[in-house]
């Protein structure tokens, strides 16, 4: 028995008459988040990083050379809205994480861009965090963890397309 079947035990005994099943589902999806993001905040720690960071500068890396983005683009990729944006870009460009490049394809625009330092330093950090997903998997088998990609992409889908 898990925390979370204790707390479906205490409510089938106070309201019987509640199917609580998926309570017991979205507790353990709940409470599943939080430790992945506690072990992965120590990870992005290490290089100063937090997740809204690491996902910026992890998303103008994946984009390959010469790693840059339009801030609009940017926004769209991380799915913030436009001041978390501004406040999450000038805190990196503060690091010396990103620079503001003139757009070549739009002369009044400007793209966002990793710095060498911001490159060096997401390369080392995505490397850690891709180590630390593969051991907060390590309990599953391989097929486990198939199955568990195919039920939660089901799962997402039938959320994102309502």
């Amino acid at each position: 028995m898990d925390h979370v079947d204790k707390i479906l035990t205490q409510w089938q005994r106070e309201r019987p008459d509640l199917d609580v099943a998926p309570m017991g589902t979205l507790g353990r999806v709940k409470r599943l988040h939080q430790c992945l993001m506690r072990r992965m905040d120590q990870t992005w720690a290490v290089y100063g990083l937090n997740d809204s960071s690491f996902d910026v500068l992890a998303t103008l890396r994946r984009e390959g050379a010469p790693y840059a983005l339009s801030p609009s683009d940017l926004m769209a990729s991380t799915m913030v809205t436009s001041g978390t944006m501004t406040h999450r870009l000038q805190q990196l460009e503060k690091a010396g994480l990103i620079e503001r490049v003139k757009n070549p394809a739009d002369g009044r625009g400007f793209l966002i861009s990793l710095s060498e330092k911001g490159l060096a330093l997401i390369d080392e950090a995505v490397a850690a965090h891709v180590a630390t997903q593969a051991e907060l998997v390590s309990g599953l088998s391989d097929e486990q963890r198939v199955q568990l990609d195919e039920l939660l992409k089901q799962f997402l889908a039938g959320l994102e397309s309502t």
